[in-house]
């Protein structure tokens, strides 16, 4: 009987969806998948590391450690074999010490595939699973090309025993694994390697799902999957339609469709009117037909709009299967996708093919990412030979001791090296504005240590979902009193209270409605107008909000979640201070909905 494995809180951390679902409503989300009965549940990804360092509200190491605190379920974690979380290769050590740091953070089971289907790019991060005595995935990558896929991947399969891999799992990012390739595939990759197969598949048209049917008649032992909501928007497989299908065909997964059900209503809440842009249909086809990834595909097109050359997309994706061919025909996960797509699109808007050449396709060219599956063409291993400016550094990834030389007092913990090492400048802005927070923290709270945080957080929680009016404890002299706040009466505007006057030559707002709506604290935590020091404020009085604008964000157990805007209309009132406490149901922001768009 197959197993599934969901993907749904890995989703929600990186884009299109970052930053959509509060931290809070993703911890509850994965309370609930917690008992839904899933082999483990993948949480984070290069993805997740890439959003979160740039959003800059919140360090992707905590957001794991507060998963793993609120579920039982095995937490897993995907990697790029040697780009691991990032976009740049990386050497032994680098990738020896992140591993670590994502075991001691809580991670079980590592997803681990080479974007060029290069084993040998698995070996450092695979030796360091090993070594923490973590499940070692080994992903092969299946992307439609002219190597012979099907026998290619069976001799990279034969290679995976001796590298710890506890599975084969088979990764289509594509869209292009039909049905019968799966049946095939399966069977002949479990003979291969001698272990369990599992498959993690995407694609439109259903595509996905029929082929993780197939795969499970076929004998695959897990199934990755996400729950109804981003299964449909985001073209995976949906965690309902699998397990109620593998019920019917006496392959039952043990997943309780209930629970699945019960956490798309809570995603619903956050995300069900809102459309996913970067998977339009449009570009969904493109991506079918073309097999290619649709982020890919989106990315493309994003592109050329910024440059007024929307009507280029199909010749951008010609040459980008040129340029596959042209480079031995590498599957298009990620990043590679995104390198062969940069070079395709200077290609056709210079009209002249690799007048420039973008500095990762060199790296890939000369070897640095490791070996496709076909050879270079030598025509393009010339271009690159003679457009190479022999003073030039190398694009990879610093080491980490170099790292530790530069970062001064940016960097308290090798977690937090790593981030630097993996992205720089981005990194460093997000640390400092984490220290920035501490250190306010520290002045309005006091020296309370983590424990007794958690303790009082736990009272709070208490008290917010049991309806109980006052809990007090004592504890080791310390004395906690919550009392719940009944909800005030919206505070009515005054009549007389006169709009803000347009200055000469304004654009004329749309009428106000008179009435305020109160945005208020969904928690206990620590009010920020600011991403981080030094920034401006999300808003001020007088500004016209979009419904889910970020307003401001509430830090609570070191979590940075952010308030947003329900409707449309002015900032009328702020009542709360910069980084002060802030309790629950505590009056935020006051906002006067209008009555319809500002005018153009």
């Amino acid at each position: 009987m197959p197993s599934l494995a969901d993907t749904t809180i890995r989703l929600l951390g990186q884009e299109p969806l970052s930053g959509r679902v509060p931290a809070a409503e993703q911890l509850r989300l994965a309370e609930i998948l917690d008992k839904a009965g899933f082999a483990y549940l993948e949480v984070s990804g290069g993805g997740c590391f890439d959003a979160a360092v740039k959003r800059g509200v919140e360090s992707p190491w905590e957001r794991i450690r507060a998963l793993k605190a609120r579920v039982k379920t095995p937490l897993g974690l995907a990697l790029r074999g040697r780009f691991l979380v990032g976009s740049r290769p990386v050497d032994a050590d680098f990738s020896r010490r992140f591993v670590a740091s994502a075991a001691a953070n809580g991670i079980d089971v590592f997803r681990l595939h080479d974007p060029l289907n290069d084993v040998s790019n698995l070996r450092e991060a695979a030796e360091a699973i090993v070594a923490a005595e973590r499940d070692f995935e080994a992903g092969l990558v299946y992307s439609p090309g002219r190597t012979g896929e099907i026998e290619t991947l069976i001799e990279r399969a034969k290679m995976l025993p001796e590298l710890g891999a506890v599975r084969v799992l088979l990764h289509d990012p594509t869209g292009s694994l039909q049905p019968h390739t799966a049946e095939e595939l399966v069977p002949a990759l479990a003979e291969a390697s001698g272990l369990p197969v599992g498959i993690y598949a995407q694609g439109a048209g259903g595509s996905a799902l029929a082929a993780a049917l197939a795969a499970s008649r076929a004998g695959a032992q897990l199934i990755a999957c996400a729950i109804y909501p981003l299964a449909l928007t985001l073209h995976r497989v949906s965690g309902e339609a699998l397990a109620e299908a593998l019920d019917g065909a006496g392959l039952g997964p043990g997943v309780d469709v209930d629970a699945l059900w019960e956490a798309t209503d809570l995603l619903d809440e956050h995300i069900g009117d809102e459309l996913v842009t970067p998977l339009v249909p449009r570009i969904a086809v493109l991506a079918a037909r073309h097999d290619l990834p649709a982020s890919v595909v989106a990315g493309i097109d994003h592109s050329l709009r910024q440059e007024a050359a929307a009507d280029r997309l199909d010749d951008v994706l010609e040459e980008l299967d040129r340029i596959r061919a042209e480079t031995g025909w590498p599957p298009l996960a990620s990043p590679i996708g995104q390198v062969l797509a940069s070079q395709a699109i200077i290609n056709v808007l210079s009209a002249s093919r690799y007048l420039v050449v973008v500095d990762e396709l060199r790296s890939l060219v000369a070897g640095a990412f490791g070996t496709p599956p076909a050879p270079i063409d030598p025509a393009l291993e010339r271009v690159v030979q003679l457009t190479t400016d022999p003073e030039s550094e190398e694009d990879v990834t610093p080491p980490l001791d170099e790292v530790r030389e530069r970062a001064g007092d940016v960097a308290t913990s090798e977690e937090e090296l790593l981030l630097l090492g993996l992205f720089g400048e981005d990194a460093e802005r997000l640390l400092r504005g984490i220290r920035g927070r501490g250190r306010r923290d520290s002045d309005a709270a006091g020296a309370m240590d983590e424990s007794r945080t958690r303790r009082i957080a736990e009272v709070v929680r208490i008290v917010q979902e049991s309806g109980i009016g006052e809990l007090t404890i004592e504890e080791d002299g310390m004395r906690i009193s919550v009392r719940s706040t009944p909800d005030l009466p919206a505070a009515a505007a005054s009549a007389e209270s006169p709009l803000v006057l347009q200055e000469p030559g304004e654009l004329a707002a749309a009428p106000v409605s008179g009435t305020l709506v109160r945005v208020e604290s969904p928690m206990v935590g620590t009010f920020y107008r600011a991403p981080q020091p030094g920034s401006p404020p999300f808003v001020e009085i007088g500004d016209v909000v979009a419904p889910g604008q970020t307003l401001c964000i509430l830090e609570a157990m070191k979590l940075m979640n952010e308030v947003k805007a329900d409707v449309e209309g002015v900032v009328r009132g702020i009542h709360a201070d910069n980084a002060a406490p802030v309790e629950f149901g505590q009056l935020l922001f006051e906002l006067e909905p209008l009555q319809g768009r500002p005018a153009l």
